[in-house]
């Protein structure tokens, strides 16, 4: 089964909505103006129930089907990046310093166009409960929802979710059982020393030679504590010390990113983290202070899920790759995973600028496959009897 004809059929209005978001886009929790257009579509469409406000402006719509039966959850994150776009588009951003730069306009228009599918339609028992979530660039917005008991609220047995993908030929979807996505954590180190004139080193505890030797002792985590077939990657992405060039300061600090997939891993990471920031502070003669924060989990996907999602996106597309390589990146929809069974796929949307990249846009072309994919995905799951 091809993208189901009735979606096809308003394709062009599904570009309309994309395109509107993508001029218009919103950050972090402050999706208000999107959860709005949304709401307002979902009215249009003739849904059973809309909930506004929810994690600050997240929306969660209800359609109930034919009778008793399962209820599945179905999420899309709204939320842009504080960035400039220079896609010279006609339907660019229209707000400086924000833009779609990860396709989550996309997301919200496919999930939209499943929702007018199904409550036109309505050929599945039980009800589907879809999700409009803000701050998944950062904010964790789904840990929010998952914590105003969104999913508990709504009786939401399973959950699934899609992400677009430039790395993946248009309408082919990418996903894995078990480990998709890493967790995320973020290590920041401050050291403080004494300064002095650059010329007298001896009179001063040096910061900044401290922090380099933290910094490539860091770096033998991955080599000397971890399993060489593991996954694991600690990278130090920033490092500030001093104002000039004579002078050696008072005080330096950089801070790390960390992604692994066990919590094992973790705890081992941040353990050793903390042994080489206090033993090198004490060689060096400074003192250090590691600040070391968690952020998203990894992202389980569950493995009958999968196989299912799979299926479903064969019948849809005749192209999937359902035994993928896990990725490094992150994603909040972990959140919904460790407190329910589910799926997350990615949608293949051709070449062009990668996620987060100031020359990115989402490929309208692929809209009606991933809404095709959740209408489909509802009928399969909660089939009429």
């Amino acid at each position: 089964m091809p993208v189901l004809n009735r979606i096809a059929d308003y394709s062009e209005e599904m570009k309309g909505w994309r395109r509107h978001l993508h001029q218009h886009p919103e950050t972090g929790f402050d999706c208000h103006q999107t959860a709005a257009f949304v709401a307002g579509r979902l009215r249009d469409f003739g849904v059973d129930e809309i909930h506004e406000g929810i994690a600050t402006s997240g929306v969660v719509a209800v359609i109930n089907g034919q009778g008793a039966g399962p209820v599945t959850g179905l999420r899309a994150d709204m939320d842009a990046l504080p960035m400039d776009e220079v896609t010279g588009l006609p339907h660019a951003s229209t707000v400086p310093g924000k833009m779609h730069a990860c396709g989550h306009d996309g997301h919200v228009t496919m999930l939209l166009g499943a929702a007018k599918y199904l409550a036109e339609t309505r050929r599945f028992a039980g009800r589907v409960v879809l999700m409009f979530q803000p701050a998944e660039e950062g904010g964790g917005g789904a840990r929010v929802m998952v914590e105003e008991g969104v999913l508990d609220r709504f009786g939401i047995e399973e959950v699934y979710a899609l992400h677009t993908s430039p790395n993946a030929p248009p309408g082919r979807f990418v996903t894995t059982p078990g480990p998709i996505m890493a967790a995320v954590d973020t290590a920041w180190v401050r050291v403080t020393g004494r300064g002095g004139h650059g010329a007298m080193p001896h009179e001063t505890a040096d910061p900044i030679v401290a922090a380099i030797a933290m910094i490539n002792a860091v770096q033998t985590i991955v080599s000397r504590n971890h399993k060489a077939t593991g996954d694991l990657v600690i990278s130090v992405t920033q490092i500030h010390a001093g104002t000039a060039d004579n002078v050696i300061p008072d005080g330096a600090w950089f801070c790390a990113t960390v992604r692994t997939f066990d919590k094992a891993v973790q705890d081992m990471v941040e353990r050793r983290m903390g042994e080489i920031v206090a033993g090198t502070a004490a060689a060096y003669g400074v003192s250090a202070e590691l600040d070391y924060r968690r952020g998203y989990p990894a992202t389980i996907n569950d493995a009958s899920r999968v196989a299912l999602a799979a299926e479903v996106a064969q019948e849809v597309s005749g192209a999937v790759d359902a035994e993928a390589t896990r990725e490094m990146g992150a994603e909040d929809f972990s959140y919904m995973l460790e407190a329910r069974p589910g799926a997350y796929l990615f949608l293949g949307q051709g070449e062009g600028p990668g996620l987060h990249h100031p020359g990115f846009d989402f490929n309208d072309e692929v809209a009606p496959v991933g809404a095709s994919f959740f209408a489909r995905l509802v009928e399969k799951v909660q089939p009429l009897r």
